[in-house]
């Protein structure tokens, strides 16, 4: 007979445990696990009133809640005077587990590795929080070096299972390469890792498979079943269904530990990602890597372009979002202003742009127009073979004064690029993970530092009531850098009209 006030909780598999209670204590349950999506006032399911535009984390029909929720099962239990009784199962133990390895157990595993430089406090702080815990979401800034701590924790899982196999997954093709690039720096064999993108074989004898997602989330769940560690590298940037999909397949996987270097805010994109990888455990800050001298010491200069009178003069009252953005990437003087910058400054500069035929092509041919011979300027988007994209990434890393014309969606996540001084948003964002990620292109390790220079367009006008959306982005880019304790400055330059 099970007490009135107690929360029973048995684990179904390493991917769901089942919640037993009260029915008004599940209906609590399910009230407190319960998000609205973002932006769900737009989706047609509910504009047609089929859906109220919650995610539900609490199954009532099956009582099933992910495993990796359980810390915040305690709290809620704990706050609500409730009692958590866990019926532990034989093939599965019982959340919450912990295992006792320390710092020590940790550098010695570490020496046996010969990797080419000492881990920092940090990354052997957040292997120690991941061996400990068996299921985490490590939050570490970019240039922070997670790759090396997916390594280490490799290692230690391929030491410890020798003949089970490994999966880490990936948002980007990119990445794919770059992460199997990374392990051979650190020493790696990396005839050992197969990898799974555009087509690849699923099947491999291979122990550790690296794959993007989407090749992998439509797969039969029988194909999960012999993976029993997954890492989940960039895991914000997975599509959502398909990250949870990949996730609740692999019931056998005990072991599940999810990187990022930014999260974007919200309470439902951190609860999703800690009910299938575990709690949220910030390893470090870019302030605290800054003030060590592990990364550049990054300048932010904000540059409010104000534009002509005859120009806000004639912007119609109902100027929408898609009209300002193809007004601003489409203005020339605008888009000579960036080109001039790149042009001016010293070093390695990266442009990233979000339109590629509208605004990225017409950016490179004015730079290579006004470039000079000496000069090296490189166009990378979406579209660009990724073989090319790496000969480009070891081309600039050689450089010590190229331009790198790039859309947001192939370098605003993940790419390493070594050798980066100057970066310039030439398009308004404002998401967080966005900006932060993009941000990172230029925090990696350089003699002279690293500047950006953030443009915002400023087209008030007389008799407009709020500012415009390239002038709303900016206020918020400039909350991120004062959160993330940044050091910018704020420029105001005006256009003239051509």
């Amino acid at each position: 007979m099970m007490n009135s006030n107690e929360i029973q909780v048995q684990l179904k598999n390493h991917a769901m445990m089942v919640v037993v209670a009260e029915p008004g204590i599940q209906r609590e349950l399910q009230g407190f696990f319960s998000f609205y999506a973002p932006n769900y006032k737009f989706m047609p399911k509910y504009k047609s009133g089929v859906w109220d535009g919650k995610i539900r984390l609490y199954n009532l029909m099956t009582y099933e809640l992910g495993v990796g929720l359980y810390p915040h099962l305690c709290k809620f239990a704990l706050d609500r005077g409730y009692t958590v009784k866990v019926v532990p199962v034989q093939e599965y133990g019982r959340p919450g587990e912990r295992n006792n390895i320390t710092v020590e157990d940790i550098r010695e595993f570490e020496k046996t590795l010969n990797l080419p430089w000492v881990m920092h406090d940090y990354q052997v702080d957040a292997v120690l929080q991941a061996l400990t815990w068996n299921r985490q979401v490590l939050k570490s800034p970019t240039a922070s070096g997670k790759s090396l701590i997916i390594y280490v924790l490799m290692r230690w899982y391929m030491k410890h299972e020798t003949e089970k196999k490994i999966l880490i997954v990936v948002p980007t093709i990119g990445l794919v390469t770059q992460m199997a690039k990374d392990f051979v720096s650190y020493g790696f064999d990396v005839k050992k890792c197969h990898a799974i993108f555009a087509g690849q074989d699923k099947l491999t004898k291979k122990q550790i498979i690296i794959s993007t997602w989407q090749s992998i989330y439509k797969l039969p769940s029988a194909w999960f079943d012999k993976f029993f560690c997954i890492f989940g590298d960039e895991c914000h940037g997975f599509q959502a269904s398909s990250l949870s999909s990949i996730m609740n397949k692999a019931k056998n996987t005990k072991y599940r530990i999810g990187t990022t270097g930014t999260l974007d805010g919200t309470t439902v994109n951190k609860l999703v990602l800690e009910s299938l990888f575990g709690p949220v455990y910030n390893v470090t800050t870019t302030k605290a890597l800054q003030e060590a001298g592990t990364v550049a010491d990054l300048k932010i200069r904000m540059i409010h372009l104000s534009y002509p009178k005859i120009i806000t003069d004639n912007i119609p009252k109902k100027f929408s979002y898609k009209d300002e953005i193809k007004f601003l990437t489409e203005y020339k003087p605008r888009n000579d202003f960036i080109v001039n910058l790149a042009l001016s400054l010293k070093g390695n500069t990266l442009i990233l742009f979000r339109f590629v035929e509208t605004h990225g092509e017409v950016l490179y041919k004015d730079i290579l127009t006004k470039k000079g011979k000496k000069r090296k300027a490189f166009y990378i988007h979406g579209k660009t073979d990724m073989d090319d994209r790496e000969a480009v990434r070891g081309i600039v890393a050689s450089q010590e004064d190229a331009i790198i014309n790039a859309s947001l969606g192939v370098f605003s996540t993940g790419i390493n690029i070594p050798e980066i001084h100057n970066c310039i948003f030439a398009n308004p964002m404002k998401g967080q993970i966005k900006v932060l990620q993009s941000i990172g292109r230029t925090l990696r390790k350089v003699e002279r530092g690293s500047r950006l220079f953030d443009i915002v367009d400023d087209l008030m006008y007389t008799g407009k009531s709020k500012p415009n959306y390239s002038m709303q982005h900016g206020l918020v880019r400039r909350q991120i850098y004062q959160n993330e304790g940044f050091n910018f400055t704020i420029d105001n330059i005006r256009l003239e009209h051509i």
